[in-house]
């Protein structure tokens, strides 16, 4: 084992004491990043909130997928949705006035799924609706059920149609998901055009939104997690013939 001369030792000493000082006083000079809430983050908080709004549609609109819940208040009737979208079809669960039933969407071909007691009740009556129990019905393009539950599950539709604040953007400072994401918040009117909550973390995706009016809030995820959509067995499939009845 070979020796370290003391003189070496020592001047080693220093140099390390005084680059730690440095080190440090760099640090205190910066604020050591903790007093930076868009440290180590993908930057989108520094921005404009125009900027971040615009960033947030582009990932969003660009995301081969995503999974929406939470509820939307429309014509004065709140639904509550939790579906998975993408570009060719989507898929999910909607309950609304104490109804619930499932949509099927893939390419233009729409179906929904329910219970007799959801057919019964939109039907006014039994109607014979009793076969549609629990089956995959195909809902008619020219239906006006078409156009009504079509949009709740074609990705671009839906998010064009939640994705806008209203009034003069600002942004509300930095919070966390639930999930412990962070993310900026901006506002539309101060909040009263709506709020949303954007990914400081990675792709700066949409992860949170309050609608305008008190028109509902719905939380986004699984952006970017692909999915399958497949036709229903005929088992399991039922061509209604005709109008659908009116819910």
């Amino acid at each position: 084992m070979t020796a370290i001369p003391q003189g070496r030792i020592r001047r080693s000493v220093l140099v390390t004491a005084s680059c730690a000082l440095a080190v440090t006083g760099a640090m205190v000079l910066s604020g050591c990043g903790g007093d930076d809430p868009d440290a180590g983050t993908n930057g989108v908080g520094k921005l404009p909130p125009a900027k971040i709004q615009a960033k947030t549609r582009a990932a969003a609109d660009a995301a081969p997928a995503v999974r929406l819940s939470g509820t939307v208040v429309t014509s004065g009737r709140t639904y509550r949705l939790d579906m998975q979208l993408k570009a060719d079809g989507g898929t999910g669960s909607v309950t609304t006035q104490g109804a619930a039933f499932r949509l099927l969407r893939i390419g233009r071909e729409l179906y929904l799924k329910a219970d007799a007691g959801f057919w019964s009740h939109a039907d006014g009556g039994d109607g014979g609706t009793g076969k549609l129990d629990g089956k995959y019905v195909k809902v008619p393009q020219r239906d006006p059920a078409y156009k009504k539950f079509s949009g709740f599950t074609d990705k671009d539709v839906l998010l064009d149609g939640l994705l806008t604040l209203h009034g003069a953007l600002a942004t509300d400072g930095h919070h966390a998901d639930q999930s412990g994401t962070r993310t900026i918040r901006i506002t539309g009117d101060n909040g009263a055009g709506g709020t949303l909550d954007v990914s400081l973390q990675g792709t700066p995706y949409p992860l949170r939104l309050v609608r305008a009016g008190d028109a509902g809030t719905l939380r986004f995820s699984d952006w970017g997690k692909n999915f399958t959509v497949e036709e229903p067995a005929k088992s399991e499939t039922v061509d209604y013939g005709r109008q659908l009845p009116t819910s």
